[in-house]
């Protein structure tokens, strides 16, 4: 094993260090590189995105991109090597789509979002599970 991508949803932060955790156990298990996965969801139809001012997304995602690398400056210890990407789309098609590009070994996930509480699985979740070409480590909240 060589590449782990871990998704991570900077707005859950008790889960995200959940993920954290379960995916360092796997990096410092097989020193692999950790990859860490944001993605900010498409703004989609132009009668939406017409609703933002001009450049809205490049700053949403600027910003984005500047909070994933304080996450990490502040949580991922400096031994490990770390890799962040912050994407844009629709967040399992984004997943799925890193996973290949990165030829990851495993995907670290979080099971759903706690307003999905009833759910085993939440819908990012369960998709990346049924299409992942490679493992995928689910962690619950």
């Amino acid at each position: 094993m060589k590449t782990v991508l871990m998704t991570i949803d900077l707005s859950e932060e008790q889960g995200s260090l959940a993920l954290l955790d379960a995916a360092l156990v796997l990096v410092r298990h097989h020193g692999a590189q950790l990859h860490v996965v944001s993605v900010l969801p498409s703004f989609g139809l132009p009668q939406v995105s017409g609703h933002f001012r001009e450049g809205f997304e490049k700053e949403a995602l600027r910003r984005l991109a500047t909070a994933l690398k304080e996450w990490i400056k502040t949580n991922v210890p400096e031994d490990v090597e770390v890799h962040p990407h912050v994407l844009q789309g629709t967040i399992y098609d984004e997943v799925l789509r890193s996973a290949r590009k990165l030829s990851a070994d495993v995907i670290v996930i979080g099971s759903h979002r706690p307003v999905l509480k009833d759910y085993l699985l939440g819908p990012n979740a369960a998709r990346v599970v049924r299409h992942a070409t490679c493992s995928v480590y689910v962690v619950r909240p």
